[in-house]
């Protein structure tokens, strides 16, 4: 591009700092997005702004893709060309937006992150008898035997809870309630639980709560799910959504059963379970190159 073609651009700056009234910050990075763009555009012989082409905006995606810039970094930056000719296009510069309908390459979906069931064992093997232990301990077992969200076990009342049928009615999402099942572990961990939970809870319906006797929060299981980590020598980043994903994972690997690991999650499109599938084949994936004879590696 010609050095006439940052005139443009820094007039279009000065449009958002002056009438847009957007951040320093802000500013710079579309400054720093839309520098990008014109060097790559020089590099290709690009005469100026108006001679941009979709086809140059989806090579310039292309280019920063195979350098290994992220999806998002590049969604940004092809947002900040799009708001660059929008301003062309209202300043009578050009007569299209050569960025409109061009989409950044799609992310990698990133797999959920799960702790395998002899570390999950360990990590519940939580010893003691004070009420708040015990309540923790009947947290972390209902959180990975049902594989609830946080908000869900936050939520969970009384009335919900059924020793008998060793169930759980849980409100998800939307307000959808479903059943699950509850393990024989986090059964006695919830009668011993609620054994010792008169003394807290006072009045509430609630089934977890906090040392006051309200409802427990959920940055408070977050913290201790976090300490009992901690105290349990486990050498990873725990949270409560790890339980629901090892959970889903343990399950399907058993089971082999998605449409049962989605009822069991209450997920209302199978595509949301169907990431365990991928869990599962790396599992199975690791143990084919372990074990099978024409896989494994030679032994130095």
């Amino acid at each position: 591009m010609a050095p006439e073609a940052d005139l443009l651009v820094a007039r279009f700056l000065g449009h958002l700092g002056n009438e847009r009234r957007l951040s320093e910050h802000t500013r710079r990075a579309y400054e720093r997005d839309l520098a990008q763009f014109r060097d790559w555009a020089r590099d290709a012989d690009v005469a100026d702004w108006h001679s941009v082409e979709p086809a140059h905006v989806k090579a310039f995606a292309a280019a920063r893709f195979r350098r290994g810039i992220s999806p998002r970094s590049i969604s940004r930056a092809l947002s900040a060309l799009r708001a660059f000719y929008r301003y062309l296009l209202r300043e009578r510069e050009v007569t299209r937006n050569p960025a409109d309908g061009v989409s950044a390459p799609r992310a990698t979906k990133r797999l959920p992150g799960t702790l395998d069931s002899d570390t999950m064992a360990r990590l519940l093997d939580i010893k003691g008898d004070e009420p708040l232990t015990r309540r923790d301990r009947a947290m972390l077992e209902l959180l990975y035997s049902s594989g609830l969200r946080l908000a869900e076990i936050v939520g969970l009342n009384i009335g919900d809870i059924d020793l008998a049928d060793r169930t759980v009615r849980v409100t998800g999402k939307g307000s959808k309630q479903r059943i699950v099942p509850v393990g024989r572990k986090a059964i006695a961990a919830m009668r011993d639980w609620l054994a010792a939970r008169g003394n807290l809870a006072g009045d509430t319906q609630a089934v977890f709560v906090a040392q006051h006797g309200r409802r427990i929060g959920t940055r408070s299981v977050q913290r201790r799910v976090a300490h009992w980590a901690r105290q349990q020598g486990i050498d990873a980043r725990v949270h409560p959504h790890l339980f629901r994903h090892s959970c889903a994972t343990h399950v399907l690997e058993s089971s082999r059963d998605l449409r049962g690991v989605q009822e069991l999650l209450g997920h209302a499109d199978i595509a949301t379970t169907q990431i365990y599938t991928h869990l599962d084949f790396q599992h199975l994936a690791q143990i084919y190159d372990e074990a099978h004879p024409r896989a494994k590696r030679r032994r130095d």
